[in-house]
């Protein structure tokens, strides 16, 4: 891999973030909200909502409104909020912290458990083994998140009331607690990623199990254990990069719908707060922050994937 590689995967990020902000400026603009109305309210003199456009500048063309907003975002600022008065910046970045925790507890969940049932579907190609976990791969994904989310509230949280309901502790404050309410959004989120990945794991598994270096291992005596585990993993698990990186889509979308239903005030529950309260400041460093994340996550798959795969060279 060189430098310049490097580089031009960063510019494409950055040329896909300039491209986002300029979508979600123009949509946000078409938008039949006046920020000077929403601040103020109905009952605003004319002479209050013109001194408030003025102010915010919502009388420029809006060429130089992206230009303004831009500049902010780029040193941080990315606006007041229309809904409270209050800077952006930190609420959507505090938003985006618990948003990102619920997000790694679902990734790692989803690691821990389709990785190795991906395994043990290919070892057992064609046996009971192989078809329980095609059938729950199914299952897995035929259920909605909101599906999902009610079952395990049902279950967990009424019936047998061992699990909070909705939400959020902060594990600085309360660590078990913590830990407790993100159980039930964690596996919310995870089972449908565990059904996707599990089976792109099982598929790969059992294509390089038939390829002539693992039939080579075979015959060099060497232990099944050592050969699935040395030699098949590493090149099954490849393509696994690229469908977790692409996951993160999917992830970032459904986190959306979890916090709403556990009460998570995370940046999916902040964006459908400020959609409803038309606060396009809001919405427009929610969807861009979104956007930026899913951009840095498929960099940094690419470069895991060249890390792990030395044939790969990029010039």
């Amino acid at each position: 891999m060189t430098a310049s590689y490097l580089f031009k995967r960063f510019m494409l990020v950055i040329y896909t973030l300039l491209v986002v902000s300029l979508l979600v400026f123009g949509i946000t603009q078409l938008l039949p909200a006046d920020a000077a109305v929403t601040l103020l309210g109905q009952n605003a003199t004319p002479e209050a909502l013109a001194a408030v456009r003025a102010r915010l500048g919502l009388s420029d063309p809006a060429w130089l409104q992206y230009w303004h907003w831009l500049h902010g975002v780029l040193h941080g600022d990315f606006g007041v909020s229309m809904r409270n008065g209050l800077p952006v910046a930190p609420t959507i970045m505090a938003a985006l912290g618990r948003s990102l925790l619920l997000a790694v507890c679902a990734l790692l969940l989803m690691l821990v458990v389709a990785i190795p049932l991906g395994i043990w579907a290919a070892v057992r190609r064609g046996k009971l083994a192989d078809m329980l976990v095609s059938v729950l791969s199914y299952v897995g994904i035929s259920f909605p998140e909101f599906v999902t989310a009610t079952l395990l509230l049902l279950l967990f949280a009424d019936v047998w009331q061992i699990l909070p309901a909705t939400g959020y502790v902060p594990l600085t404050e309360d660590f078990r607690g913590g830990i407790s309410h993100l159980i039930l959004p964690s596996v919310t989120v995870a089972l449908i990623l565990v059904a996707h990945v599990s089976r792109m794991v099982r598929s790969e598994m059992v294509d390089v199990l038939q390829t002539d270096y693992i039939r080579a291992a075979h015959l060099k005596g060497l232990s099944r254990r050592r050969i699935l585990w040395r030699h098949a993993l590493r090149n099954g698990l490849l393509p696994t990069i690229t469908i977790v990186a692409l996951d993160v889509g999917y992830l970032l979308g459904g986190i959306v719908v979890v916090e709403e239903i556990f009460a998570i005030p995370g940046i999916g529950r902040e964006l459908i707060v400020a959609v409803q309260a038309r606060d396009l400041p809001t919405i427009q460093a929610g969807v861009l922050i979104l956007a930026a994340t899913y951009s840095v996550v498929n960099f940094l798959a690419d470069l895991a994937y060249v890390f792990l795969d030395k044939r790969i060279s990029y010039a």
